[in-house]
């Protein structure tokens, strides 16, 4: 897929220009929280990288989208909260126009040997699909219960546990996308497996939180729901995320009910 979330500019610092793939369902003058997971990922990612320490691999990713990121440029930064041995926590803020609009924050762990006592594991284990090579301007195929993976249908729509299998998106023009910045961009699609209803998508995530015990092994990654619970317009959903070797941790969202600005279901096609 020939295309970007944003294109790198300087002025007196580095700005991410967003793209036309960086726009919201919710109003194209909105970003999408891919984007801003995507870029967030990214900045916590060259601060490992200054630390030096490539000892470590993400483990838990949580981010809070707390005001409206718009279509314009975005300046991230990144501060290290501890460096220990065998952790780091690094903070990372995307502000637009001298104003925090979003936060993450980026859990690194030391790997080690696995002890030798038997502990229990899920039982998920989701099929991606058999796709030689992404289809031209898709991001992504959804699971039909009656005719498997495709693109988008009333199956879909109606099923109860979607899963999702979404192709890789540049979080910068020009740059290789990490397989961390794929799972974190990737993550923010839970609220649709989660919340998309017969009327449309009437819930708006403000967070996500991704947990994973190793790195996609895939170019492309898959989401697939295991739980959502609802009360008085609040909703969390919690799918597992999965690639060709298998699952790799979990994602939870929560969302606020937002059914004066549905996202129907053409809107929703269009990405």
């Amino acid at each position: 897929m020939d295309r970007a979330f944003f294109r790198m500019k300087y002025a007196e610092t580095e700005e991410l220009h967003p793209e036309p793939c960086a726009a919201s369902g919710w109003g194209t003058a909105h970003m999408r929280g891919l984007a801003v997971s995507g870029a967030l990922a990214r900045e916590t990612e060259r601060t490992i990288d200054t630390l030096g320490r490539h000892d470590l691999q993400p483990v838990r990713w949580t981010l809070d989208m707390f005001r409206p990121a718009k279509m314009e440029p975005s300046v991230t930064s990144a501060t290290v909260v501890r460096d220990g041995p065998r952790l780091c926590l690094i903070d990372a803020v995307l502000s637009q126009n001298g104003q925090p609009v979003a936060r993450a924050s980026g859990l690194y762990l030391r790997p080690s040997a696995t002890p030798d006592g038997t502990v229990w594991s899920g039982g998920a284990s989701p099929t991606p699909p058999e796709v030689p090579a992404p289809p031209k301007d898709r991001e992504r195929l959804y699971f039909d219960p009656d005719h498997g993976w495709g693109e988008w249908t009333d199956g879909f729509q109606r099923s109860a546990r979607k899963q999702i299998w979404h192709f890789p998106i540049p979080v910068v023009e020009g740059e290789i996308l990490t397989p961390f910045q794929l799972a974190a961009s990737v993550a923010d699609v839970t609220n649709l497996i989660s919340n998309l209803g017969s009327a449309g998508l009437e819930f708006i995530n403000p967070d996500l939180t991704l947990a994973i015990a190793r790195l996609p092994e895939s170019t492309d990654l898959g989401l697939a729901l295991t739980e959502r619970v609802e009360q008085h317009g609040l909703a969390v959903g919690t799918a597992v995320v999965f690639d060709r070797r298998g699952v790799l941790g979990t994602v939870t969202a929560s969302a606020l009910a937002n059914s004066h600005r549905t996202v129907g279901r053409y809107a929703l096609r269009q990405h």
